[in-house]
Formats: structure tokens, C-alpha cells, sequence
């Protein structure tokens, strides 16, 4: 936070042509997304990280060894959970079918985060540009004939009218060869905006095939989604170099989404992020190229007033993340992730999440008796010094100096097949329109030159450190600045959604999964019958016994990760009567007392597929 607050310190006023191909959002519903009459909101979204990598070559019955296409085996109808064989079509279809009849009526849109094509896994049959191509129209037809109004889609080329926004993104295998996406425009934006005609809006398509990323209101003028193009953060795209030049895609990317953020915040409206591969940065594993890093953790911080969270998928696992906009301490790591490296992944999240500052006793409890009523004002009664240094250290109350990126598990049965929804708060949301016109809409120009802070150029790709700035200063140079710094929440500004329940906030979400192995047992021997069929259940909500949370808020995931990250051996007499540690017994040894949120955390990484004493062995 320190570095930050000096960061603002070195304000420089520049000026700058905003970007040529800069389009902003629309005031209402854009079209090109066509929905029809809004039905009342039910304060619910579907967040599906695709990963559903369909794969129209599976064959039940094949060898696993060999991609579930030849030879004899175990592949079960449904698909072959625990293993790197793709999705067959009848996940897909029966995971449609029942998305239609558990939660179409009761959602208000989709997060569809990516890879909609098979993985190139197959050397006697090699994927082609048509077949992803192919598969992601297959996918996007499914969304269609879900949500469209009437018989169905419309098959004569027109857009769809659907009944609740759908919004997608690219994934690492949704191009070729995957990993690797050029500056755009290129083939890939220009046949997805085609793919996808039904889910970007009109007023975004150019934008969209500038780079392949865009802006979706879900809720007419208070709610967008922006869908980022996270191949051009990814390190494993060979074909673009971060976030620091200005003549990359990256740093367009981070510009256009500088502005959205900035055209949001003065429409006093709130945005989710969403994106394929997620900003993971830890001892082991690093997906984002550093200078991406950096911005996109700057950004979220200074608009925390205006982000509500961000979403994500890639990596089959699930967990969450902390950027922390003061300092993290990283090492670089590529390549292929194991169940054995992934655990290890999970491992450094949680020595990372051990070196946060530690909460005094009772400090959160004493915060929510004060704000319960709704007013803050009485904050400044945590007097007692170790309590106030504390508060100092996060952020204050809320944690300001912290923001979250969620990564959910996938579908593709490398674990279980999974899916989640997440409830939001719609207090004060009665006054949304429920029916949207679409044949005029007002756009709304923001200048790029209002008053944004600069950064000075340093060596260092990173941001500076405080010697720096002190020995920058003392040598009294300057250059020209590298790229602006968004101005901070006003100072008069309440906590933004993501760290103080209110419109829009995240209060929970139910994670749901598909048990394959007792599902494809119960086909393999006719239970099923002549029609196999597929119910999801529900694995975990985040308010259960294990992880506690009264909301999504940032706080919560902090005070989560900390319990997380206590040592095992733990005091078991103190933790088994404070809310701040959850610890048990273990069967084995009575003497230790194991961290039941850390196994929790573990276990449904690997949606309850792996074996947990194996992995804490």
C-alpha cells in the first residue's frame, strides 16, 4: 500500500490521444446481444469455466492411454473422470439439459470462461482450424437454444433473441496452434466475432475484432461484464512480449480496459472481470507475463470502487487468489501441471498466504458489532495499538489492499465434472428496466485526458521500490512517463462492492458436481436403463461449516486464507472455540491437530476426486 501511495506521490500531468479504436460502452442494453423482456432479477449467475474441450472423436469403451479414441478400455459413457481424455458430446448435451431444467429460469446471465475445442492430445488425429472453429459454433449453439425466445434459434444467420446475457472469452485451445494468438486483428477475432454474434453487442464487434475483447452490460446501465483476451497476459503465447510497450497488444489491452474502467466508474456503474487464464503468481506457478501482473493488480486496486470481482478458468482446478497491491514475492514456473505439481501450487498459495499480517483476536468480530448498523463512522474506536497497525496493514477495515480472482474447476473430467453459481446481492434493485429498447441507444464519450496520475519510467519492468523513488528523486531526473495511473475511489467514496456488502456484492456461491465414477458405474451395469442420464449435486456452498464465509467479500477470503495458511500443529484446545481457526483431530494421530479448512481447501481444489491423505502425505 505504501508503494502505492507513493506511486500517486509522483504525479505528472500528461496528455494522450485516446486509443484510435477506443469504442465505449453504450448507455442501454447494446444490441447485438438481443435480449428480450427482462424478467425481475433473481440475483444469481452461472459461472461455467468451460473447459469443456467437446471432443466429437470420444468413444466409450477405448483406452485412456490413448485419448479415449482407439483401442479397448475403461471410458465410460459420460467420459473418463480422473484422466487427460476430453469431454464426449454426451457431457455436454446432458449437462445443458440439466442447466435447463435445475437453473435457466432462475439466473440472470453466464460467465462462460473459455476452451470449447479438444485438446491436440492425438497424433493420428491432429486438430484443424475448422474443427475448433466447428466445436466453439457447436458450443455456442448450445447457449442459444438454451436461452432463445420461442421455436429456438434462428437458423437463417440472424441474431437470436435470448433471455439472459451469455458472455464468453477465449481460451488457450479455442485458437491454433494453441497458446499462440498474434496481434489483432487476425483470423481468430474475425471468425469468432462471427461465432460468437449472438453474445457480443453490436457497439462492441469492432472493438472485438480489434483484439477479442469486449464489454457486455447484464444489467442495463448499473452492471458490465468485460470479457478480457488473457492470451495476451498468458507467458506461454510466444507471439507477444507483456504489457510494457506500447507497440504491443498487451498493453492496448490494458489501456482499453484503464478506460472502461474509468467510462464505469462515471456512470456509477460496477463491473465483473472475466477471463480465461488466471493472474497466478506464486513460488510455483506464474501464468501471467509480470508486466501484465502489475498493471492488472494497479487497476483493480485503484477502481476498487468500481469492480465487483473478477472470474476465471484454465487451470481445471479449484481456488482463489490474493493480489496484493503492495508487494508479492514470486518465482518464475512453467510448463504442464501434475495433480502432483497442482497440489504443490496449493501447497505455495498457502506458504504465501502465511506471510499475511496476522489478525489480532477478535478484531474482525469487534469491526462487525461497529458496522453492523451500517455505519463505519465508529471505526476509529479500534484503539488499541496492535489492532490499529493491523487495520493499517490491510488496508483498513475492508482490506483495501487486497483484491480476489476466482478460479473455478472445469467441466472436462479431469476431476469431476463441475459448475457453480453464485448468489449477489440485488438490495435496491427494484428500479431496473425490464424491458429494453433496442433500436436507440445513446454512447458515451469519456476524454482519456482527465486528471489520471503518471508513472515515471524506471529500469525495472516491475513497479518501483521505495529507494528507487527516493533515489530518483535525489537525482532530480525525470522521463517521459511510461503509461498513466488511474486515479484512486474519491475520497469521499464508500468501499467499493467487492469489500462492502451492497448492489452487486457477491454473498456466496454452490459449487455442484457430477459424481462419473458412481454415474458411469450405474450405466456399465443397466441401472440406468435406455436413458443415461446425469444429476448434478451439490459438492460444497461457501457458508458451510468448512470455510465460514458470510459473503465474498475480499475480508472474507482474507480472514479464509489466513485460516488456511495456520500451522497444523496448532493449539487444538484454542481453535476448537474461535471462528479465526478451524482445526480437528486427525484419525490417525491424536496427538496433531490437522487445519480442516486447509483439507477442505484441498479436497475440493480436486472437486473431491483425489485421495486427501494422499495429498497431505
Amino acid at each position: 500500500m505504501q508503494s502505492i501511495c507513493l506511486l500517486l506521490g509522483l504525479s505528472a500531468a500528461i496528455s494522450a490521444s485516446p486509443l484510435s479504436q477506443q469504442l465505449p460502452l453504450s448507455e442501454t442494453e447494446p444490441a447485438g446481444q438481443v435480449l428480450a423482456s427482462r424478467k425481475p432479477l433473481s440475483g444469481r449467475f452461472l459461472h461455467i469455466t468451460e473447459d469443456f474441450h467437446p471432443d466429437r472423436l470420444y468413444k466409450s469403451g477405448t483406452s485412456i492411454g490413448r485419448s479415449c479414441h482407439h483401442g479397448d478400455g475403461p471410458a465410460g459413457y459420460f467420459g473418463a473422470e480422473g484422466t487427460e481424455c476430453d469431454s464426449p458430446l454426451s457431457l455436454v448435451n446432458e449437462t445443458f439439459r440439466w442447466i435447463e431444467n435445475n437453473l435457466k429460469d432462475d439466473i440472470d446471465f453466464v460467465i462462460w470462461t473459455g476452451d470449447s475445442a479438444r485438446h491436440d492430445n492425438d497424433e493420428k488425429l491432429p486438430r484443424s482450424a475448422e474443427e475448433i472453429v466447428q466445436l466453439n459454433k457447436f458450443m455456442a449453439q448450445k447457449w442459444v437454444e438454451l436461452f432463445s425466445q420461442g421455436q429456438g434459434a434462428d437458423t437463417t444467420g440472424a441474431v437470436s433473441k435470448l433471455s439472459v446475457p451469455v458472455i464468453p472469452t477465449f481460451g488457450n485451445n479455442d485458437i491454433m496452434p494453441h497458446n499462440i494468438f498474434k496481434e489483432g486483428p487476425n483470423k481468430w477475432t474475425k471468425r469468432f466475432a462471427d461465432v460468437w454474434k449472438e453474445f457480443i453487442p453490436e457497439d462492441q464487434r469492432h472493438t472485438f475484432v480489434e483484439g477479442g475483447w469486449f464489454t457486455s452490460e447484464v444489467v442495463p446501465g448499473r452492471l458490465a461484464v468485460i470479457s478480457l483476451n488473457t492470451m495476451y497476459f498468458f507467458e506461454s503465447n510466444s507471439a507477444v512480449d507483456g504489457c510494457k510497450s506500447k507497440s504491443e497488444p498487451g498493453y492496448e489491452h490494458m489501456e482499453w480496459l484503464r478506460i472502461q474502467l474509468k467510462i464505469l466508474r462515471s456512470r456509477n456503474m460496477k463491473a465483473i472481470l472475466m477471463g480465461h487464464v488466471p493472474p497466478a503468481r506464486s513460488s510455483e506457478k506464474k501464468n501471467w507475463d509480470e508486466t501484465c501482473w502489475q498493471k492488472y493488480t494497479l487497476w483493480i486496486h485503484q477502481y476498487r470502487d468500481v469492480v465487483v470481482g473478477s472470474l476465471y478458468g484454465h487451470m481445471n482446478i479449484d481456488h482463489f487468489m490474493l493480489q496484493d497491491s503492495d508487494k508479492v514475492n514470486i518465482a518464475d514456473a512453467d510448463g504442464k501441471v501434475s495433480v502432483r505439481s497442482k497440489s504443490d501450487y496449493l501447497e505455495s498459495l498457502r506458504s504465501q498466504w502465511s506471510s499475511l499480517p496476522s489478525p489480532p483476536t477478535d478484531v474482525f468480530e469487534q469491526l462487525d458489532d461497529i458496522m453492523s448498523d451500517g455505519d463505519d463512522s465508529e471505526v476509529t474506536s479500534v484503539k488499541k495499538s496492535k489492532k490499529r497497525k493491523f487495520l493499517e496493514k490491510i488496508g483498513g477495515p475492508w482490506a483495501e489492499r487486497y483484491s480476489v480472482s476466482l478460479v473455478a474447476p472445469s467441466l472436462v473430467p479431469n476431476y469431476f465434472p463441475s459448475l457453480r453459481v453464485v448468489e449477489y446481492n440485488i438490495t435496491d434493485l427494484d428500479d431496473v428496466a425490464l424491458d429494453v429498447d433496442l433500436t436507440s441507444y445513446e454512447t458515451h464519450f469519456i476524454s482519456d485526458d482527465l486528471d489520471d496520475t503518471a508513472y515515471e519510467t524506471f529500469e525495472s519492468d516491475t513497479f518501483p521500490t521505495e529507494p528507487e523513488i527516493q533515489k530518483k528523486k535525489k537525482k532530480g531526473k525525470k522521463k517521459k512517463p511510461n503509461f498513466k495511473i488511474p486515479e484512486p475511489p474519491s475520497s469521499t467514496a464508500p468501499p467499493g462492492p467487492a469489500y462492502s456488502n451492497q448492489a452487486f456484492s457477491w454473498l456466496s456461491y454452490t459449487q455442484y458436481f457430477a459424481n462419473l465414477t458412481h454415474i458411469n458405474h450405474e450405466i456399465a451395469t443397466g441401472q440406468q436403463g435406455d436413458n443415461p442420464h446425469i444429476d448434478f449435486e451439490v459438492e460444497y456452498r461457501t457458508d458451510d461449516d468448512a470455510y465460514q464465509m458470510k459473503d465474498l467479500s475480499v475480508r472474507s477470503y482474507f480472514q479464509l486464507a489466513a485460516r488456511i495458511a495456520e500451522e497444523d500443529q496448532a493449539d487444538a484446545d484454542s481453535a476448537s472455540g474461535s471462528n479465526s481457526r478451524a482445526a480437528d483431530w486427525s484419525a490417525t494421530d491424536k496427538k496433531k491437530p490437522i487445519n480442516t479448512a486447509w483439507r477442505a481447501f484441498l479436497a475440493r481444489a480436486f472437486v473431491g476426486y483425489e485421495d486427501i491423505e494422499d495429498l497431505i502425505d
